[in-house]
């Protein structure tokens, strides 16, 4: 899986020591992602390996053995079960003195996973923690556990529930991450098979302001990228926005009607931001 991840069109592969590694495991996986990271290119894509959570005795160990021998491949740090800001900052601060010790000069990124009712109220405290937090990610399953919900099928929508039950605890970590610049990632939908089950749950992420989605199966990675890429009929609404406003304010006018609905000044922006997200996405 490790070598297959290299050739595959996603943007980010992240090895994961925490929940996919049986206990016995833990110590030999570290061995694995270090192999991993020091012997495939992973080329054009962000490379992150999620540690055991801080609570755990294997934390420290993953986090010195991974940076101190495969640092200079290293792009973040996943945290897992973050329930507040004293587990960014023990993490935060263990970095700086291994940054020292390699002679790295660009800080280890962290994405942090909030992931039980406990990080979901402290969101604001733990997104603040840290200037190195690049993601925080929505982590569905233990969110569930957490809140004592007995369902099995993490991420997917509950027929005995009429709506988006993790509306809340999703819109906090949407406004929080957008507020700071921090990306929000949506987490895993573990039914790999249900193609449109997944693009369902990674647009409803999308319309709460989340900017991706996890994948847990090669199948589910163009459906991430078909749910958050703006199709060609969004980028030619979008140029037509642009154009009507600016033909809008030569004639000194602040807000104008294009195509039945009112734009103004955060119409522009809105229009501009997804032309230079997708101008950035076809040279980068």
């Amino acid at each position: 899986m490790l070598a297959k991840a290299d050739a595959l069109p996603c943007d980010q592969v992240f090895i994961d020591l925490e929940d996919a590694c049986a206990p016995s495991q833990k110590v030999a996986a570290r061995e694995h992602a270090i192999e991993a990271l020091r012997t495939h290119a992973y080329a054009g894509k962000i490379c992150t390996v999620r540690v055991n959570d801080v609570t755990t005795p294997y934390a420290v160990r993953d986090i010195v053995e991974i940076v101190t021998r495969a640092g200079d491949r290293l792009d973040c740090l996943m945290i897992p079960k973050a329930e507040g800001a004293d587990h960014v900052h023990f993490v935060h601060h263990l970095l700086h003195g291994l940054e020292h010790e390699i002679g790295r000069t660009v800080p280890v990124g962290l994405e942090v996973i909030v992931e039980s009712q406990r990080g979901a109220g402290a969101v604001r405290e733990i997104v603040a923690a840290s200037d190195r937090i690049e993601a925080l990610v929505f982590g569905v399953g233990d969110y569930e556990v957490s809140m004592g919900i007995p369902r099995f099928e993490f991420g997917v929508a509950d027929p005995a529930f009429p709506g988006v039950k993790w509306l809340w605890a999703m819109s906090e970590i949407a406004n929080h991450a957008r507020a700071p610049g921090v990306e929000a990632i949506d987490g895993p939908y573990v039914a790999f098979h249900d193609a449109a089950g997944y693009l369902e749950s990674a647009r409803r992420g999308r319309a709460l302001g989340f900017r991706g989605k996890w994948c847990v199966h090669p199948s589910q990675i163009a459906l991430a990228h078909a749910a958050y890429s703006p199709t060609e009929e969004d980028l030619g609404r979008a140029r037509a926005v642009l154009d009507a406003y600016e033909r809008a304010a030569a004639a000194g006018i602040g807000a104008a009607v294009f195509d039945g609905f009112m734009i103004d000044e955060a119409t522009r922006k809105l229009a501009a931001d997804m032309l230079s997200a997708a101008g950035g996405a076809e040279t980068g």
